[in-house]
């Protein structure tokens, strides 16, 4: 199964990186308990051009059943910025801490 990634971006102003992480620790044991439905890491971060989150799933399936219109109503509701989604499949994953490489999510044979 090919894993998807998922960079949700909201173009608000900037918080400090201090009020950021306050934010984003609230919301971390929701997406914590997302393994179940297929996430498997959400990075939350910040530029210059506003703030949000790149996750990846198990699936496009599992992204696409998490980034629903009423998930999308819901967060511009919370941020009060409609949120852009740009989607990838990752085809082939280097992993470093696993020491490991993927092909569609399945560890590639040895060369």
């Amino acid at each position: 199964m090919t894993p998807c990634i998922v960079v949700c971006h909201f173009q608000l102003p900037v918080p400090t990186e201090e009020k950021f992480i306050e934010i984003a620790k609230r919301s971390a044991p929701m997406f914590a308990k997302l393994g179940e439905r297929g996430l498997i890491s959400k990075d939350y971060v910040r530029g210059a051009d506003g703030a949000g989150g790149v996750y990846v799933w198990e699936s496009r399936a599992a992204a696409e059943a998490w980034f629903t219109e009423e998930k999308l109503a819901e967060y511009t509701q919370i941020f009060g910025a409609r949120p852009t989604l740009t989607w990838y499949d990752a085809h082939l994953t280097v992993d470093n801490k696993a020491g490991q490489v993927r092909i569609n999510g399945e560890p590639a044979a040895e060369s």
